[in-house]
């Protein structure tokens, strides 16, 4: 299922009559990647949407989410979590994982759950950071994640909580596939 995530950065950059240059500035995009996302040719992962929604003062969700009213709480069933494949990174090159929004209805939350799914490992490692916290908890596999210079293996059933700021990356370890739960906070 498509969520148009581009359109809605698309129409949160012309309300503020900004251009691709002064998104692409402001968030150290290029602008050729900020248009690639608009039009929906590249789908970003987490930390880029998550620097993108910082810069526009939304949260993460608002790209995932229906224009509909505020909500007390919220229920989304396992099929109708809003997934998005086909992550590139700002060098234009794949990912190999997904990401599963758990939460996209109720509005104005500190916090943002996924369930990330890491299915390669990729031939370059870069590194992305944003503000905020992040929360993971392996459920599936066993799992590499680089914080800054530091690398830590982390087994089914092991958690990790850090400071978002910190260049940090998740990495399939011995290939195999990893399933995780993600909570960002802004």
């Amino acid at each position: 299922m498509e969520y148009n995530i581009g359109a809605k950065i698309k129409k949160l950059r012309k309300a503020r009559k900004l251009t691709l240059q002064d998104v692409a500035q402001e968030t150290g995009f290029s602008p050729a990647l900020i248009s690639q996302i608009e039009n929906n040719n590249v789908s970003p992962p987490i930390a880029t949407l998550s620097k993108i929604a910082r810069f526009f003062d939304v949260k993460i969700s608002t790209f995932f989410e229906d224009e509909e009213e505020e909500r007390k709480y919220e229920v989304v069933r396992r099929n109708e979590r809003r997934v998005v494949s086909r992550v590139i990174s700002k060098a234009g090159t794949g990912h190999g994982y997904t990401y599963e929004a758990l939460s996209f209805r109720k509005r104005n939350t500190k916090m943002e759950p996924f369930v990330v799914t890491v299915s390669e490992r990729p031939d370059e490692e870069t590194l992305y950071n944003h503000e905020g916290e992040e929360f993971l908890l392996i459920l599936k596999g066993r799992a590499e994640i680089i914080l800054d210079e530091e690398r830590i293996n982390l087994d089914e059933g092991d958690a990790i909580y850090f400071d978002a700021a910190l260049k940090h990356r998740l990495l399939a370890r011995d290939g195999t596939e990893v399933q995780v739960l993600a909570v960002v906070t802004r």
